[in-house]
């Protein structure tokens, strides 16, 4: 019985150093996959920021009379871009995201809104057929290192229903980073184009924050540069040729890649981050797991070995007291030798 408990322990041991090499690599790799996410969010900062300052100068010249700005007062035809993973073993990451989506999606529901999703991740695919919510378009293959090219193929989807007035708003779910231990989910505006000149931290109305998994809720930037400042307005007279009204049709298409190019970005290095704790943490749950096991392993090593002495003992302790020996009993022609 002790023989077999420690073959079982072996094997499991086995497993579990195997497994420990697996979430040790996950979490080197995802580790160097961070600092470079990063790098690239910042490079894309000054390319989002320009347009951004465009967009704000030409929506100040325009007022707030178009629906291309602002915050619509009641938007029926609602459509939600869902950034997730194509992969799992990222902690909390998926679900935090996907659990967001859902609450922005009800919460609408109950105030008479329609919503037409689209998704980023294949995470999301499944989620949303079990809770019956179809998936009108996915993108796949773009989640781990995300380029331009990706943000212009979803901006060529959606950006078109809203200019044509099919979709009244467009909503981005997904995870900003604020650092390598803190990400946020939540649901931003993406159009129309919020051009207000409020400071940074001061949520317009229509925009929806949700708590990620580290419990905090990130502002939401003004004109959606991701963390930078609201743009100032320059001194200055502008004319526009063609009127404000052409020019945002044409900038609003630019501004929708740089924005979702951005949150594509800022939505990788979470992932990263994410998948780095969480492999963190299956390492020291194995090793913890491996002492554990080594400990019982020994423990019934010792009760064998120990179990065996006490065998070998008993049979000793019973022929002696049989009256006899182990030569004695083998070998009848000694006793007779004695006896003449």
């Amino acid at each position: 019985m002790a023989g077999g408990q420690e073959r079982i322990l072996r094997r499991r041991i086995r497993t579990i150093e195997s497994t420990k090499k697996i979430t040790r690599s996950f979490e080197l790799i995802a580790a160097s996959q961070i600092s470079r996410a990063q790098g690239r969010i910042a490079g894309s900062r000054p390319y989002v920021k320009a347009i951004s300052d465009i967009l704000a100068e030409t929506a100040c010249e325009g007022g707030n009379s178009t629906r291309l700005l602002g915050v619509p007062e009641s938007p029926q035809n609602v459509l939600a871009l869902v950034i997730v993973a194509d992969r799992g073993l990222a902690g909390a990451y998926n679900s935090g995201v996907l659990r967001a989506a859902e609450r922005l999606i009800r919460s609408g529901s109950q105030e008479g809104r329609s919503f037409r999703v689209m998704a980023i991740g294949k995470k999301a695919q499944a989620y949303f057929r079990f809770r019956h919510q179809p998936v009108e378009q996915q993108f796949v293959g773009m989640s781990d290192r995300p380029t331009y090219e990706d943000a212009q193929r979803v901006a060529a989807v959606i950006v078109p229903p809203f200019l044509e007035g099919a979709v009244d708003l467009v909503q981005i779910v997904s995870t900003r980073i604020r650092s390598a231990s803190s990400q946020v989910a939540e649901a931003r505006q993406l159009l129309p184009v919020l051009a207000s000149q409020k400071p940074l931290g001061q949520q317009p109305s229509g925009a929806v924050q949700v708590a990620g998994d580290s419990g905090a809720t990130g502002a939401v930037s003004e004109i959606g540069d991701y963390g930078s400042p609201a743009p100032e307005r320059k001194l200055g007279y502008f004319e526009f040729e063609p009127d404000v009204e052409h020019l945002l049709a044409q900038l609003i298409p630019l501004y929708s890649e740089a924005s979702i190019y951005a949150a594509l970005l800022e939505a990788s290095a979470s992932e990263h981050a994410s998948r780095q704790r969480a492999m963190s943490a299956a390492t020291e749950n194995a090793e913890e797991l491996l002492k554990t096991l080594r400990r019982v392993m020994n423990r019934a090593r010792q009760d064998s070995i120990t179990t065996e002495i006490m065998e070998i003992v008993g049979g000793s302790e019973a022929l002696r007291s049989a009256g006899g020996t182990p030569h004695d009993l083998t070998h009848p022609q000694a006793t007779e030798e004695q006896n003449v």
